[in-house]
């Protein structure tokens, strides 16, 4: 076999293994080894080793040798050399920050705050209590960016009230599920930090070039919500004077100070601080961190026990990013080492793709990696492999990223993986079925998809602000 054959059976058996269940992060680390050890085989260098055993030599002695002459491959100084690249890199050390941020504020009872204020300033709005669910799923989501959380703490928050007020549970659960993705791609956001890091494209001038295509799926969603509350109000029944009791406008005006103003000022401080240039996304995310610290204590939601949650939370969700960075990066290297990232770019140039008609084959594929995958393989894994194609078909790879934040939404959503709906159903009444939530969850995929078609026809909802605060 020529190695770029070995190299396209390396791909087949990843996915094999990744198809079995094996852990992705030691599957790539174990495939990139062991094929490297083959790319990278040098018989004069093990020998060398060999060449130094003597016939009086003690078995001790020997046997150092052996593993001497065994490890004397350059796969493994790659290996050193790509986790401490991955270690050292500044874009990833901003990862832990934004997650430990996010990990305070969910256990800071700001978010059940904000709901009720949300839920009493909307009452009188076609679909309030889902306005209001959807609102703060977006505030939450910008502040934490973590999926999982969001859709549990607001399925605990929102869900039991929106049944309790008649909805239907299969709206009710769509609502949840979508707006609880919106962390992926609203900044800031780990998945473009990711991104960033994978791509090497400013992580700030990414930032400015998501808000606007992520305040559209926003709108999207919530043009659905209210629209088809109007159409068929039995989805979403206004809510009664028992249900949500008239509070005269000052006492609004003060919960919405309390609740929504901090979380807010928050939000906009980190972010702000990194769009304008004041600070690096690391030293945002201490600042949004310290923030969260000290909100939780305002809110007197600070314990312990919740710091140590919040910290461990933190070490283990960094420790699998990196890890899967680790193990991208070495089986890349060796499949790049031995062809295999030629022979795709050649076979996907000679198909005479044009520009959309490329974009729109790789979207597919994402779209179609989010089912078994979750985002972040599929942006520290397979989006490299596109990365090297962009400049041929003359494609920014900023506007590439943004259309693969929208598109990963989808990975949230789409079953067998659907891992917010998993999330939804792990806290839900035994009475939601799964199928009711997948239901629910369809209408808002359809939202994604017009949303990436507008990026499509409307490139500059992409570029307008990033050319605007740091030029072209």
């Amino acid at each position: 076999m020529t190695d770029p054959q070995i190299a396209l059976m390396m791909l087949g058996l990843f996915l094999i293994f990744v198809f079995l269940g094996f852990p992705i992060a030691f599957t790539l680390m174990a495939m990139g080894i062991g094929f490297g050890y083959y790319a990278y085989f040098d018989a004069s260098r093990m020998w060398r080793s060999f060449d130094r055993l003597a016939e009086d030599a003690g078995a001790w002695d020997q046997w150092s040798l052996w593993l001497e002459g065994f490890f004397n491959n350059r796969i493994f100084d790659l290996f050193v050399n790509q986790t401490y690249t991955v270690m050292s890199n500044e874009v990833l050390t901003a990862v832990p920050l934004f997650l430990f941020m996010g990990y305070i504020v969910e256990r800071a009872n700001i978010v059940d705050r904000l709901f009720g204020t949300l839920n009493i300033a909307a009452k009188n709005m076609p679909g309030s209590m889902g306005v209001a669910a959807l609102v703060t799923c977006a505030l939450f989501a910008t502040a934490t960016g973590i999926v999982g959380a969001v859709v549990t703490l607001m399925g605990l928050l929102a869900l039991p009230a929106m049944l309790k007020a008649r909805y239907d549970p299969s709206f009710a659960s769509g609502i949840i599920c979508a707006g609880g993705t919106l962390g992926i791609l609203i900044p800031p956001s780990i998945m473009l930090i990711v991104y960033a890091a994978a791509s090497s494209v400013s992580i700030v001038r990414l930032y400015a070039a998501a808000l606007l295509p992520g305040l559209t799926l926003v709108g999207l969603y919530l043009v659905y919500v209210i629209g088809r509350s109007i159409l068929q109000p039995s989805v979403a029944p206004k809510p009664t004077k028992e249900e949500i009791p008239d509070i005269p406008k000052s006492q609004l005006m003060l919960m919405i100070l309390t609740s929504l103003v901090p979380l807010a000022f928050l939000i906009l401080a980190v972010l702000g601080s990194i769009l304008f240039g004041l600070a690096t996304p690391t030293e945002a995310a201490s600042i949004g961190a310290l923030g969260g610290i000290f909100l939780a204590f305002v809110y007197r939601a600070m314990t312990w026990q919740r710091m140590r949650e919040s910290v461990y939370l933190t070490v283990r969700t960094t420790a699998m990013v990196c890890w899967l960075f680790v193990g991208s990066y070495t089986f890349s290297a060796v499949f790049s080492y031995l062809g295999g990232e030629h022979v795709i770019s050649e076979f996907v140039q000679s198909m005479n793709l044009s520009p959309l008609m490329f974009l729109l084959l790789a979207q597919l594929i994402i779209f179609l990696l989010g089912w078994p995958l979750e985002w972040s393989e599929i942006i520290i894994i397979f989006v490299p492999i596109f990365l090297p194609l962009l400049a041929f078909f003359e494609i920014d790879p900023l506007f590439f990223g943004i259309l693969v934040a929208l598109n990963l939404q989808t990975s949230f959503l789409t079953p067998p993986m659907a891992m917010s709906a998993y999330y939804l159903k792990g806290i839900a009444p035994p009475e939601i079925k799964l199928t009711q939530i997948f239901s629910g969850v369809m209408p808002f995929l359809f939202c994604v998809f017009i949303a990436m078609a507008l990026m499509y026809i409307f490139p500059q909802i992409v570029f307008y602000l990033p050319e605007l605060m740091y030029g072209k």
